[in-house]
């Protein structure tokens, strides 16, 4: 009699404190009957039922109403429990069967799986509560197997199927065996075993009931694919053995089901590729996990021969993913994300390889969030440009971009048609606000000029003018938005500014190899060469490459290790510096740069890095160490140029080759002769510079009692005995002396602009050096010739004096030898002024000549006209142009090819050597004065000619032929102004 009054309280939500105590004393008294006295069963099992009927729904449904923050739910909630804890399964058949019509059955049901999962996913009791939580658990889990009777019995037919109440079932039942208080690994030991003691593994019971519950669908699974995808796979993820064992080939079920109706199962890999994703993420999914998975795919394909090669396609597809998310997994909240960055580039290249667009972009933004936390801002504006590179289609004028999907992606490269994609920007993109991005082109513009702010940042001015001009373009003659245009052109002309004028530090970069089997995967025994910072230190450097591996022994040899290293359980690291190889730049050949331009090219785009290491071979010399130094040089090719998306990328190819001696001698002549010129084109670009560098370096090779080189190479090399024992070392010892030679000049620069800036306190250090110096040059030209430089000024407004060593400079001549060069250019004919502005655009126009063939030629070809003609035979060489070419005055006589030209007389005068400057031939006993200027570009005008000139046989029949028998094979090579020319 007073369950009808307690409902309809409790419906009206009247004095509900009263209403729960009354309930629960009622419920409390049942059990306590019901266990005392098992004669009164039948009689309690009388009175559940009324209650079961009378307040069970009542009950659920004010558990619904009432607010998440409510005490009185809880109340509810263990009253509800109580009442199922009592029901059997006659209590569970009745309480069905007294539904009076199918609709309000299943309303019921759906109505209670959504009450379920609401209670397991935010459970209302704290999570310490162990026994409430379970006791509610095993309650839930009673209920839900009966209730899954019930869906088999009554709405799995054709004409009863109701999808949505069996997809409400599969997700509570998931949701019921993945919550927190299931989760028994996370538990101490005795409290997990309390557990399974008292309720057992619920995971694996709920686990089975899906499993034989999907198999009863029959031919209703297609339907379920590919909704049904992500909670198997967020099942089959939990740590459980047994479940895993049971649960995994319900995916192989999903991938039949799909491939019998469609001949493939396209959209259940699609889905399981997404969802694995954030579900390892999220921190499910272990190694073991990933070779069950494997091995009970594979032999579930391998019984069925249609799906035997795509299902083993397939395992190789998810395999690898998981690796990479595990691996991607382990390192995402280290301190140090050097790691994560590597990790979530390798995911970058498994998204592409298979061409899922939106995961890709998705980690392309975590990696550019990543660059941006630790201010890699070139690294950034590369990751951004890989997502603007997707919006670009059609036709039109761009920028063909290098390696388009290589990581290594450059901006500079090839004009191609293209168009930018006026399609709808349907996603939101990380990172750029504001609702104006409607289409692609909008997107791509704000994604350019974030890129442009990137490159800024990291200094790479070069990258960020290439975007301003696509950008510039597309305002102009696409978008005709002249004022964007405009602020575009402006910026582009800060950045040419700032290459020249603004300090930027080459970095260095460093070779790391991490062997031992206790690093991860994807960083085992391999070679990486990593970017350093500005200003870092190898030690700074080294202390932040250990840090994430504290336990790790840095190895103090740089040769590779053996066996005993790669295969030890330990972590070892190597660690040593190494030197760019600068690839040679078509564009930049044969021309005056300054040296701000170049030196960015030697330091960006590489791919290519060198590590040298000098050894001992043969009879030890103790006075002598250049006679049998030695050096192994090895080359690392990486998988991208460096920079890229990444401070780092593997190395992919590794070749070594040895350095004899002599080799290494010119190598070291060469480097130092490199340094001169550019001390005094550093100097000559900025006078302000201060004085001590060049003093060192002027005074170290100059000054006998520092310098020993020279003495040193000639006692190695330049002794008849080497001659007879390596005969075939001619060409390299005469190489050898021409650098010797041709470091004259450049001393004598580089002592001038010494003296102009030395100040009082330091005269008589730089008299003393005068004086080394004049000995010096006195030595080396009467034993290797004359060298003698012309030099030009470089007039060019605004723009510094430089010099330029041209990148074929290992391309050298005899020593000794003595090349003409004359040339008659056209006289300028005088013009009228006719403006202001046009005589300006004129001294532009004539200043982006050479500075070899520019406006100066006048004065140097007066100089050249006043040189006393040779009077010695021998020395008088042909010219391949004579003054009366068509670019001479009179203009009358035709041009004459290669071989008439080497026929006619020369006007000695001139000296150009194949290592690069041009000057005068004097006799080697008279000291010639010390030049005035070094011109800008004659130093790398022969250094097309010197391997010819070092050992050509056809080249030197032809001398024989025009010189007659008076020709010596060390004569020089004849090298005609016409060779000298650069495009």
């Amino acid at each position: 009699a007073a369950l009808p009054i307690l409902r309809e309280l409790i419906q009206r939500g009247e004095e509900e404190d009263a209403c729960i105590e009354l309930l629960s004393s009622i419920l409390e008294v049942l059990y306590q009957a019901q266990k005392v006295n098992q004669e009164l069963s039948a009689q309690v099992k009388k009175h559940i039922q009324v209650i079961l009927e009378s307040l069970l729904h009542t009950v659920s449904c004010r558990v619904i109403v009432l607010d998440r923050e409510n005490p009185l739910r809880s109340h509810y909630v263990a009253c509800m429990a109580a009442i199922l804890s009592q029901m059997d399964k006659d209590h569970y058949s009745t309480y069905i069967q007294a539904f009076p019509s199918r609709p309000e059955l299943m309303d019921f049901l759906m109505e209670t799986f959504i009450l379920f999962k609401d209670l397991i996913g935010k459970t209302v009791y704290p999570c310490d509560w162990m026994v409430m939580n379970m006791v509610q658990n095993r309650e839930f889990l009673r209920a839900i197997n009966q209730f899954a009777t019930t869906l088999t019995e009554r709405f799995l037919s054709n004409s009863n199927f109701e999808l949505q109440l069996w997809n409400n079932y599969f997700h509570l039942a998931v949701a019921f065996l993945t919550q927190d208080s299931l989760q028994l690994e996370n538990f101490s030991p005795a409290k997990r075993n309390s557990i399974l003691d008292k309720y057992g593994d619920m995971r694996a019971m709920i686990g089975a009931s899906i499993r034989d519950m999907w198999y009863s669908l029959g031919h209703h699974k297609i339907e379920f694919i590919p909704g049904m995808v992500g909670p198997i796979l967020e099942m089959t993820l939990v740590p459980e053995l047994e479940l895993r064992r049971s649960t995994i080939p319900i995916f192989f079920d999903m991938m039949l089901s799909e491939h019998q109706l469609t001949g493939s199962f396209s959209q259940f890999e699609d889905e399981i590729l997404r969802r694995l994703d954030s579900e390892v993420e999220g921190g499910r999914g272990d190694e073991q996990y990933k070779q069950l998975f494997k091995s009970i795919l594979l032999s579930c394909c391998q019984s069925h021969p249609e799906l035997a090669k795509p299902g083993e396609d397939f395992v190789a597809l998810v395999t690898g993913l998981l690796e990479r998310l595990l691996d991607y997994r382990a390192v995402m909240n280290d301190e140090n994300k050097t790691y994560s960055m590597s990790c979530t580039v390798n995911l970058l290249n498994f998204y592409k390889e298979i061409d899922r667009q939106a995961m890709y972009i998705r980690y392309l933004y975590k990696l550019k969030d990543l660059h941006i936390s630790y201010e890699n801002y070139t690294e950034g504006a590369y990751t951004l440009l890989l997502h603007a590179r997707l919006l670009t289609v059609g036709t039109g004028w761009g920028v063909l971009w290098g390696g388009m999907w290589s990581w290594g992606l450059h901006v500079t490269g090839l004009l191609y048609p293209m168009q930018w994609s006026e399609e709808p920007n349907a996603a939101p993109v990380p990172g750029l606000q504001g609702s104006h991005l409607h289409t692609q082109r909008q997107l791509k513009e704000a994604l350019y000029n974030q890129i442009i702010d990137y490159f800024d940042q990291g200094k790479m001015w070069e990258e960020a003018i290439h975007i301003c001009k696509e950008l510039a373009e597309q305002y102009e003659t696409h978008v005709f938005d002249y004022e964007m245009l405009s602020d575009i052109l402006q910026r582009e002309a800060k950045f040419y500014e700032k290459i020249l004028k603004v300090l930027r530090p080459s970095p260095d970069y460093f070779a790391v190899g991490y062997y031992g089997q206790g690093f991860p995967t994807f960083l085992r025994n391999r070679v990486f060469i990593y970017r350093g910072k500005e200003y870092e230190r190898r030690e700074d450097f080294e202390m932040r490459l250990l840090s994430p591996f504290p336990s790790a022994e840095k190895l103090k040899s740089t040769s590779p290790p053996g066996q005993d290293i790669t295969g030890s359980l330990g972590q070892y690291i190597q660690c040593f510096t190494v030197q760019p190889v600068e690839e040679a730049k078509v564009r930049l050949k044969g021309r005056s740069i300054p040296e701000q331009i170049t030196n960015f090219y030697k330091a960006n785009h590489v791919q290519k890095f060198s590590y040298s290491r000098p050894f001992k071979r043969g009879p030890k010399d103790s006075d002598n160490e250049f006679a049998n130094m030695w050096i192994e040089r090895t080359t690392f090719l990486t998988a991208y140029p460096l920079p890229g998306i990444l401070r780092w990328f593997a190395v992919t190819t590794t070749t070594t080759t040895i350095i004899s001696p002599l080799e290494n001698a010119i190598e070291t002549m060469m480097k130092t002769n490199e340094k001169i010129m550019s001390e005094i084109n550093r100097h000559q670009s900025d006078s302000s510079l201060p004085i001590n560098p060049l003093s060192m370096l002027l005074n170290g090779i100059v000054d006998p009692a520092v310098m020993g080189g020279f003495a040193k190479y000639e006692m190695a090399f330049f002794q008849e005995s080497y001659l007879q024992q390596h005969p075939k070392d001619l060409v390299n010892i005469e190489k050898l002396k021409d650098l010797i030679a041709w470091q004259i000049p450049l001393l004598a620069e580089g002592i001038r602009i010494h003296g102009q800036k030395v100040t009082e306190d330091l005269r008589p250090f730089h008299e003393r050096m005068e004086q080394c110096f004049e000995q010096l040059r006195a030595k080396v030209e009467s034993q290797y010739g004359v060298r003698e430089m012309v030099f030009f000024d470089d007039q060019r407004s605004g723009r510094p004096r430089s010099m330029a060593w041209g990148p074929d400079c290992d391309r050298l001549s005899h020593a000794g030898a003595r090349q003409v060069l004359t040339e008659a250019l056209p006289t300028p004919k005088p013009t009228s002024r006719t403006s202001e502005s046009e005589d300006h655009r004129n001294e532009r126009r004539e200043n982006r000549s050479s500075s070899l063939f520019g406006p100066w030629w006048q004065d140097v070809r007066q100089s050249i006209s006043e040189l006393p003609e040779p009077k010695d035979e021998k020395w008088r060489l042909s010219r391949n142009m004579s003054e009366s070419s068509p670019g001479s005055s009179d203009g009358k006589q035709p041009p004459l090819n290669r071989a008439a030209a080497s026929a006619q007389p020369s006007a000695a005068g001139l000296l150009l050597s194949p290592t690069g400057f041009g000057g005068r031939v004097k006799s080697a006993s008279k000291v010639p004065p010390l030049p005035r200027k070094i011109s800008p570009a004659v130093y790398e005008t022969f250094l097309e000619q010197s391997d010819a000139a070092a050992g050509g046989k056809v080249l030197e029949g032809r001398l024989q032929l025009a010189w007659g028998p008076q020709f010596h094979p060390h004569l020089p090579l004849i090298t005609s102004l016409s060779a000298c020319r650069h495009p």
